[in-house]
């Protein structure tokens, strides 16, 4: 038998008890936010880790042509400064904040907020969800954000200091100035 996993509403927990539960359970993933409540991710559907795969695929490629940082799934948790524990679909961090982490801090859960974030917003995503957590980056020293809305074919996207620019069914984003030279095809994501 399988086992289940029953967490009360809004249990709320330490760090360093997210560290141990996360460990305990590497199936499920997790986030924590920054009041200490539990967040259990549902797993996606086809469609969506089919469009996340293409995601990151695409981030990895780029990102190997110009070393200019490292990316991260969705399977990454960060430690944001305001003490949440957040898994973007897709991040991306500067190589030198990388390097400045120490192997253990790499090893874990990277302690400092994402350079660039990427949500996918799935089926069972509540949109305001998803524009908190985006929100929330940017609280925390984000520089790029994207939130991908399958559903609406819209994409918002979020900088530091500036109104959230929405953009319906676009059929490209670029990297702006923070990830030079990446072009992100999105037509085949509303299809």
């Amino acid at each position: 038998m399988t086992p289940t996993v029953i967490i009360p509403a809004h249990l709320q927990v330490t760090p360093a008890q997210f560290t141990q539960i996360a460990i305990a359970n590497p199936d499920l993933r997790l986030e924590q936010t920054q009041t200490g409540e539990l967040i259990i991710m549902p797993p996606t559907g086809g469609r969506t880790g089919r469009r996340n795969a293409k995601l990151i695929a695409h981030f990895v490629n780029w990102n190997e042509a110009s070393q200019s940082g490292e990316v991260f799934d969705s399977s990454t948790a960060f430690r944001l400064p305001n003490g949440a524990a957040r898994s973007p679909d897709v991040a991306w961090v500067r190589r030198d904040r990388w390097l400045a982490l120490t192997p253990a801090e790499q090893e874990g859960f990277p302690p400092l907020c994402p350079d660039f974030a990427l949500e996918l917003r799935s089926k069972t995503d509540p949109l305001a969800t998803l524009q908190a957590k985006m929100g929330e980056y940017l609280d925390n020293g984000l520089a790029l954000g994207w939130l991908i809305n399958i559903q609406d074919q819209t994409v918002e996207i979020y900088r530091p200091g500036q109104p959230m620019e929405r953009r319906d069914r676009p059929t490209h984003l670029d990297g702006e100035t923070l990830l030079p030279g990446l072009v992100l095809p999105l037509i085949s994501l509303w299809a």
